[in-house]
């Protein structure tokens, strides 16, 4: 992971030798001196050893090989494969894939990925309060260790949102534990884990630097932006809708961020340091590589195809003129999908007759001899749709470790959106100037140009808002969280699923689609509500601290 160009060569060799920056909870380990670890008791003496630590924190448990459970809520499976839980997309392995188990009516403490989150984030809370425990006896300019600081509270700050939304009450650890202490600590209710990230990026907010004072080199790194708008979801969650009103506000004031004029090319690698991104995961190509180019690119590409959006986000892209679509509208053509549609949906998704990479993309039902066709039976598409965004098309390099593409955690888009809902929420007047500036600028982009959106009243501005919302951050890994905030999760993830529409075939797949307009029949849910929205501890960490499940 790079996670910043200044330093690049230490993070090569970092990464090379797997070093992990925490170093160890367990002291008595580091007396053996392993090759592949620093000295703890030498270890803290210098500036550059510092940023060496602080490295460690921004890659946490990141693992860069072809996993398809998230060993970090920010490796593409933490991200992307999420989307897999929502109404947005269906992983290709079927319905028992750990992601589509965690909203089908089948989740249990035994889930994987449910696993790899909950270890994730305290490995990477490990070795975040190792460096804040250790950063001071650095010799180096207050400035310089506040700045550290301040960034290694806002990474665990991080972890504790997620595990805050996901799990609710868990334990808060702010110190390196003894194993034993490991082993029995007791859940902090989640109101208490809810204000320690509060007050914890609040706080560091003050010690970044605003987006506009880094140089190009330290693209990457935290800035007082990334702290504030994850101060804003933190307060979205909670209903608190004014006070996330004023955090984004504040990032908005700054003018340091832009709503790119090109939406397609913030997510891959030809501008993907665009101003629009606010904080973003860090690849390198052949050596921290982002694989995401193995699992979801086509098969006609080489890929595997996991990722697989569905009808039911392909459906929210309205009609150039901003009308809602319907496959009943003459201005559909089931041959070019894109067609006559907002142009996010051509930047978003693979679909039947579109070229990408110089290929084809035939996943038509009729045609048994692709291999993107729908029934086929290793690695083809199972909706009918394919995922564009975040690929360079031209890329051809190993779809293992050599696309070094970013994937955007916080962008400037989000903020804004999230700006006009915290308003709306707060029940402050709506004023067209307000959505100019906000819903109309991600709407207005030049490679958008979809008609403004003018209604004021809340109820009915809801509705938009939140689809704009979906088609906006489409596939980016925020409509679980979405769905479960706005707590229409479990009457979203109920029924059947379908894909695309293919009017003229013969192969009409295993279900008839009731509506009569050929849908390819994908999967249904049945998300338990009032049970499955919040998480069960791993049972990997339970049966070793059974006090967990209290």
């Amino acid at each position: 992971m790079k996670t910043y160009n200044r330093i690049k060569n230490t993070l090569k060799s970092f990464l090379l030798i797997s070093i992990l920056i925490g170093i160890s909870s367990c002291g008595d380990e580091l007396e053996q001196y392993p090759k592949d670890q620093f000295d703890k008791a030498n270890f803290w003496t210098s500036e550059a050893n510092a940023m060496i630590g602080l490295a460690g924190v921004y890659r946490g448990n990141i693992n860069y090989g072809t996993q398809v459970n998230p060993s970090d809520w920010w490796t593409y499976c933490g991200l992307v494969f999420l989307e897999h839980a929502t109404d947005n997309a269906f992983d290709r392995r079927g319905k028992n894939a750990n992601q589509n188990r965690l909203t089908n009516g089948t989740l249990l403490a035994n889930n994987a990925v449910i696993g790899t989150y909950w270890s994730g984030s305290y490995v990477r809370i490990a070795i975040s309060n190792d460096f804040l425990e250790n950063v001071g006896r650095v010799e180096m300019e207050d400035s310089k260790k506040n700045r550290m600081i301040a960034e290694a509270r806002f990474i665990r700050a991080c972890q504790y949102f997620y595990l805050s939304q996901f799990w609710g009450s868990v334990p808060l650890v702010t110190n390196t534990l003894t194993p034993d202490e490991a082993n029995t600590v007791t859940k902090n209710p989640k109101s208490e884990i809810v204000a320690f990230v509060i007050k914890e990026f609040s706080e560091a907010a003050e010690d970044l630097p605003r987006y506009k004072d880094m140089p190009a080199s330290e693209f990457g790194r935290a800035s007082k932006q990334a702290a504030l708008a994850f101060l804003g979801r933190i307060y979205l969650a909670e209903g608190r809708y004014s006070e996330a009103a004023s955090a984004y506000k504040q990032i908005i004031d700054f003018g340091d961020n832009i709503i790119d004029p090109n939406y397609a090319t913030i997510f891959n690698t030809t501008n993907e340091t665009s101003a629009e991104n606010i904080f973003s995961v860090q690849y390198y190509e052949g050596l921290a590589g982002n694989a995401l180019t193995q699992h979801a690119l086509p098969a006609n590409k080489g890929g595997w195809h996991i990722v697989n959006p569905l009808e039911s986000l392909a459906s929210q892209y309205d009609f150039t003129d901003g009308t809602p679509f319907s496959y009943d509208d003459p201005r559909f053509n089931s041959h070019n999908m894109a067609e006559n549609r907002d142009p996010r949906f051509a930047a978003t998704f693979l679909y039947d007759g579109c070229v990408f990479g110089g290929n084809v993309y035939d996943c038509h039902p009729d045609h048994s001899s692709s291999v993107d066709q729908l029934t086929y039976s290793k690695q083809a598409t199972r909706t009918g749709y394919g995922l564009r965004k975040f690929f360079d098309e031209n890329f051809s390099g190993d779809l293992s470790t050599g696309y070094g593409g970013n994937l955007p955690i916080i962008r400037y888009a989000e903020v804004l959106l999230s700006y006009l809902e915290a308003e709306l929420e707060a029940g402050e007047p709506i004023t067209q100037d307000l959505l100019d500036m906000t819903i109309n600028k991600t709407r207005g982009r030049a490679s958008v140009q979809m008609p403004a959106i003018t209604e004021t009243d809340a109820t009915a501005l809801r509705p938009l808002l939140r689809k704009e919302r979906r088609i906006e951050l489409a596939l980016e890994g925020i409509r679980y969280w979405d769905l479960l905030r706005w707590g229409i999760l479990g009457e979203t993830m109920q029924g059947d699923f379908w894909g695309a529409s293919f009017p003229d075939a013969t192969n009409t797949g295993k279900v008839a689609d009731p509506t009569g307009h050929k849908r390819w029949w994908v999967d249904n849910k049945a998300f338990r509500t009032g049970q499955d929205e919040e998480w069960p501890i791993p049972e990997s960490e339970t049966n070793i601290n059974p006090g967990l499940l209290n």
